[in-house]
């Protein structure tokens, strides 16, 4: 089925423009309103949001769309991803909303609709919800006496906070800890420093000014150059970058050296193994996940499973094999036993949680294997359908001949933006770049 609204991640789109407008937020409220009525109980929805300026209005929408068919909405205010996917099983919702672009810039925003069970909804839920927006919604409407009802919930960042620090071994503390936490001007601004603060760290908090536009700006898990300063000129022990939505998270250790989502996954699943806690075998990565990583787990005697690009398919992966731990080079990283979709707090309090229990500066611990020469290119494009053109699938034939099977070739179209998005893997780091430059080239002309 051809899909108008919904991507890899929920609606995204450029705020005010078809399909991020009010109007259509209006109709995603309704129909997914009454996707979620089941019952003769009052049914509940929670609604958060990131910091972006477009968010009043998308929140407005959405609170309106639910309301005319009879739902009784909470408002969660400024609040991480993963805090609404909580916050909607706690409070016994039908439904959970986030309201963000996560990484993207402040110009974008989105929708996130997460079930009464906590995780994101599935293909064949969207398909109907899509269905409903594009059908005469409304002789649905409650009536007088039915409309809901919009409350704010009070308290639901600190609900949260207290959520995350129960993911940190209670019989440690951050006690001698300098850390500083880039927020990137996003929803986790408020939440993951006083979190950090009260575990006993000393905190340097940067990234935590939202103003509406400056989300993702020159900071957060995108752009770490501010935060990797920031820990070489105050002497911190650590530094953790957040996203927009504060459901991903990248490291720098003591010397401002990066630390991606691979390295993060094979040091906490191997302090796991060790404690006995990981489940299923091994870990659940995606086609973009480094070989190295790969590697690095066969070494241990374990698998790394991969999936398609996109956490809720490497939720869906996690949960049909039995593995507790999944995640993105991205820094996007699901602990199942704690959160059912990627936290960026909860992930960087693990890292935390082995950094303490082993007593190691974050730069020894931070390069759990060695990572295969790899190249991401991005390829904007206005329309069209750059892949289907017989020169890119020629050039893509004679690219992953030329690879090998010592390496590894993805292409593929983002699910959030207009872009075409390039990884060439291979020992040879020369091979690996002219291959990315030849195939960047041959889908530019192809696009236009």
């Amino acid at each position: 089925m051809s899909r108008r609204y919904f991507g890899t991640d929920g609606i995204r789109g450029r705020a005010n423009v078809d399909p991020m407008t009010a109007e259509i937020a209006l109709k995603a409220g309704m129909a997914a309103g009454l996707h979620f009525q089941d019952g003769g109980h009052v049914h509940r929805v929670v609604i958060g949001k990131d910091t972006r300026l477009s968010c009043y209005m998308i929140e407005n929408a959405l609170a309106a769309g639910f309301v005319s068919v009879g739902m009784e909405v909470l408002l969660l205010g400024p609040i991480p991803t993963p805090g609404v996917a909580t916050l909607t099983r706690s409070m016994r919702a039908d439904l959970g909303v986030m309201i963000s672009a996560s990484h993207n810039d402040f110009e974008d925003n989105g929708i996130k609709l997460f079930g009464p069970d906590g995780f994101k909804l599935s293909d064949d839920d969207e398909e109907q919800i899509e269905a409903k927006m594009d059908g005469d919604l409304s002789p649905m409407r409650a009536g007088p006496q039915m409309i809901g009802r919009v409350r704010r919930l009070q308290g639901a960042i600190g609900r949260y906070s207290e959520f995350c620090k129960s993911a940190y071994p209670r019989e440690m503390r951050l006690d001698g800890l300098r850390i500083v936490i880039d927020a990137a001007n996003g929803a986790g601004y408020r939440v993951a420093p006083e979190a950090l603060w009260e575990l006993g760290a000393e905190v340097i908090p940067i990234g935590i000014e939202p103003n509406g536009t400056n989300i993702n700006l020159n900071c957060g898990s995108t752009s770490t150059a501010v935060m990797q300063k920031a820990v070489h000129d105050y002497r911190a022990d650590i530094g953790i970058a957040l996203d927009g939505d504060a459901d991903r998270v990248i490291i720098a250790d003591e010397k401002g050296h990066v630390v991606d989502g691979d390295q993060i996954m094979a040091l906490v699943a191997d302090w796991m193994l060790e404690r006995d806690e990981l489940r299923g075998g091994g870990i659940v990565g995606t086609v973009m996940s480094n070989l190295g990583l790969q590697r690095f787990m066969e070494a241990k005697g374990q698998v790394l499973e991969r999936t398609q690009v996109g956490d809720r398919y490497v939720v869906k992966r996690m949960l049909e094999k039995g593995f507790n731990m999944g995640g993105e080079q991205s820094g996007h990283i699901i602990f199942s036993d704690h959160s059912t979709t990627g936290d960026g707090l909860i992930a960087a309090l693990q890292v935390l949680a082995v950094l303490v229990e082993r007593q190691k500066p974050m730069s020894e611990l931070g390069a759990q294997f060695e990572r295969v020469p790899q190249l991401l290119k991005n390829v904007r494009y206005l329309g069209g359908a750059p892949l289907e053109s017989e020169n890119v699938k020629a050039a893509l034939a004679a690219a992953e001949e030329r690879l090998g099977r010592d390496g590894r070739l993805v292409v593929r179209k983002s699910g959030t933006e207009p872009l075409i998005r390039i990884m060439a893997e291979h020992g040879d780091n020369t091979l690996v770049h002219a291959i990315v430059a030849e195939l960047e080239e041959t889908i530019q002309r192809a696009a236009g």
